[in-house]
């Protein structure tokens, strides 16, 4: 990997003063890369990521030890709007959109932060262009589209804050297979086109790996694994935990998954 765009560098997380919820977490972004962050369902995905984005004070967490950077720049002590001026831009888990306002207002509501409003046009009509669903479905009520539609615009909303970073949880979540494969090939246009690096928070590791250059694993609030997507793929110990294969081919259960063992040492 590159020089990073983001440095997470050893990291715990607080909930309450009292619930510890991750352990010495690192990872990082270089500039113009896609990087996944896989693991089940409370592996402290989201928190991490909230980590970043500064939502996570509005939960009553704290970043208690480590650092958090965007070009070296710390940012972890920032507001989340200040996060967002500088660039690093969260798509909540669950398709979060304003119901009662029409598409193009939500999407309008992304650019919040900036003050060049022709160029903010320019920039929705830049979403349209990736997503015509939503050009189709600009005057209806953002609550009555689909629920892919209601995806597309959450990220359609944060390139509208021309973010540097754009920080995805879980987008594939409750969506038909034909739906997620749209959308990851949409936010791999706009990796490849925007230039905008992308940290994917996702169950779904054989999509995310698919898209994504490089990977982390996480479990129990621990990076517990990390390396190039194609080999992490091909890991015998990621293909039974996570893609529910043993080494024939048969169908595991989760359970049954073996835990990885932690890593020694974060590559630098």
């Amino acid at each position: 990997m590159t020089g990073p765009l983001l440095s997470v560098a050893n990291i715990e997380v607080i909930y309450d003063h009292v619930i510890l919820v991750l352990k010495g977490v690192s990872l990082r972004v270089p500039e113009g890369g896609i990087v996944a962050l896989l693991g089940a369902n409370g592996a402290g995905k989201s928190t991490t990521l909230k980590s970043i984005s500064g939502l996570l004070r509005t939960e009553r967490g704290d970043v208690t030890k480590g650092s958090i950077e965007l070009r070296g720049q710390p940012i972890h002590r920032k507001n989340p709007a200040e996060v967002v001026r500088r660039g690093v831009v969260q798509v909540m888990e669950g398709r979060h959109v304003f119901e009662h306002l029409s598409v193009e207002e939500n999407l309008l509501t992304g650019a919040y932060t900036r003050r060049d409003g022709a160029a903010a046009r320019q920039d929705l009509e830049l979403v349209y262009r990736y997503f015509p669903r939503l050009a189709e479905r600009r005057g209806a009520q953002a609550g009555y589209v689909s629920g892919g539609e209601q995806q597309m615009l959450a990220i359609g909303r944060a390139l509208m804050a021309r973010p540097k970073l754009m920080l995805l949880d879980e987008p594939s979540m409750g969506l038909a297979p034909m739906l997620v494969a749209e959308i990851f090939d949409i936010v791999a246009r706009m990796n490849r086109e925007e230039g905008v690096a992308v940290l994917l928070a996702e169950q779904n590791a054989p999509m995310a790996l698919r898209t994504a250059q490089y990977g982390y694993v996480m479990e129990n609030g621990r990076i517990v694994l990390d390396g190039d997507a194609k080999a992490l793929s091909e890991n015998e110990d990621v293909k039974e935990f996570y893609l529910g294969l043993s080494g024939v081919g048969q169908r595991k259960s989760y359970r049954d998954g073996k835990h990885y063992r932690r890593r020694k040492r974060w590559l630098s």
